[in-house]
């Protein structure tokens, strides 16, 4: 009988993978490491276990809609503010 969880594992690696694309050091990079981390834990078989690791996936992924926005924000700051110190 298959786990339970395998699909919001399944579910968050599928998540984990899209956001990953544009992340700052590369698709590439983000994948393997990506793939690291859940190969490490692929032997967990205690559900207890299985949900801590979800959530910190989960934690994960709000980190990088931050790191996402907060680049947005940047760079539609940069463009549309002019900066206060090239005045000067």
């Amino acid at each position: 009988m298959a786990n339970p969880l395998r699909g919001e594992v399944l579910n968050l690696y599928k998540n984990l993978l899209y956001l990953g694309r544009e992340y700052p050091k590369g698709a590439d990079y983000f994948r393997s490491r990506l793939k690291a981390a859940f190969l490490k834990n692929k032997d967990v078989k205690d559900p207890e276990k299985i949900k801590q690791l979800i959530s910190r996936g989960e934690f994960v992924i709000k980190e990088l809609e931050a790191l996402y926005y907060l680049r947005k924000y940047r760079a539609m700051k940069q463009r549309y503010y002019e900066d206060n110190n090239k005045n000067k």
